[in-house]
């Protein structure tokens, strides 16, 4: 009867062990990292094998503007997102919110890798975040189409008549009316009334000129591509996207100067698996990751140790990494007091209607 009474109870111990085991894994297999982010902006393969090696899932939101994801911020008070990516000019103000988390930099090996100036470009940016990537705001035109090289902002704003109807400008009023103050002499960043009265004078007259007011599509039939577009304001790696198409793109930092962008990736505040989100950020900041993830969205790395795995083509491609002397007269973004963001918000009302 013991023996009998062993066995049992040896059976049961088993049994035990084994549904452990068995919830233990399922645990494990349950961790998500939900992330806050542009369309297109992570490598699938490498985020499949971050999946793999974590035992994770990784589910992305995606937003289509800098305002539709303060948006969706709002709505949720930023609950619900592990990994948020915001602009540099964005993160003093989701700090203010409370929306991110302070970085704990040792829990990241691979941030010994980041450039040192992209990770104290913007307010609070070394505290809450890490950069992701960075590029240049300019101009892409079809040289096949035109009788002379554009080289400057004012080539755009105030165009010739060869190009009514032909141009393609960004929706977004930071980028707009900034590069038409780089237009007229005045800096990116400035708040001066007449300065913003003089762009918006120059907006209306340049509206006749534009065909539209969005992004640029990037696909094989864009309007760039067709032709019904010939000349756009555009990020830098958004036309590198659109040359695999086409030979016949030319891509242009203006003589004036334009904008020096970084996207950083930070912790949400309310992040329900941080230790995960961590291991994510140090992941893709392996020098061979990191690499790997600027070939696939076209933009510049802010590891420096990527550099070692790229081809040659991408470091000494121009248009992904300028030349210092490209980027003299470019600028960051800087804060905007309210009313002067309200008076921006009112003009572009005004040039959009």
């Amino acid at each position: 009867m013991q023996r009998v009474k062993n066995t049992v109870v040896q059976c049961l111990g088993a049994i035990f062990l084994i549904a452990l085991s068995t919830h233990a894994h399922a645990v494990v297999a349950e961790q998500r990292l939900v992330i806050l982010i542009w369309n297109e902006y992570l490598d699938a393969s490498l985020v499949a094998r971050f999946e793999r090696e974590y035992n994770a899932k990784v589910a992305q939101v995606n937003f289509g503007s800098d305002e539709e994801r303060t948006a969706k911020l709002l709505d949720s008070n930023a609950a619900g997102y592990d990994l948020i990516l915001t602009s540099g000019i964005d993160l003093r103000s989701y700090v203010k919110r409370d929306w991110l988390a302070r970085i704990n930099a040792p829990k990241i090996a691979n941030l010994k890798h980041i450039d040192a100036e992209l990770r104290t470009a913007f307010p609070n940016a070394k505290n809450y975040a890490i950069p992701y990537f960075w590029g240049t705001l300019g101009i892409v035109y079809r040289h096949d189409l035109l009788t002379t090289p554009i080289t400057t902002w004012k080539q755009l704003f105030d165009p010739a008549p060869e190009l009514r109807g032909k141009i393609c400008m960004v929706e977004d009023g930071r980028d707009l009316i900034s590069m038409g103050l780089k237009t007229l002499g005045y800096s990116a960043n400035s708040s001066d009334k007449t300065h913003i009265e003089a762009v918006e004078f120059l907006l209306l007259k340049q509206k006749p000129f534009v065909k539209s007011y969005l992004d640029l599509p990037k696909n094989p039939h864009s309007p760039l591509l067709t032709g019904d577009i010939t000349v756009a304001m555009v990020y830098n790696g958004d036309a590198l996207f659109l040359r695999q198409y086409s030979d016949k793109l030319t891509y242009v930092l203006p003589a004036e100067g334009g904008n020096i962008w970084i996207d950083y990736l930070a912790i949400g505040a309310k992040s329900h698996n941080p230790d995960l989100a961590y291991q994510f950020l140090n992941f893709i900041n392996e020098p061979e990751n990191a690499a790997q993830l600027a070939q696939y969205v076209a933009y510049a790395s802010p590891n420096t140790a990527a550099a070692q795995h790229l081809p040659a083509e991408f470091i000494d491609d121009p248009l992904i990494y300028p030349a210092e002397q490209q980027l003299q007269n470019s600028e960051y973004y800087a804060p905007l007091p309210p009313r002067a963001q309200r008076r921006r918000n009112q003009i572009m009302t005004r040039v959009l209607r």
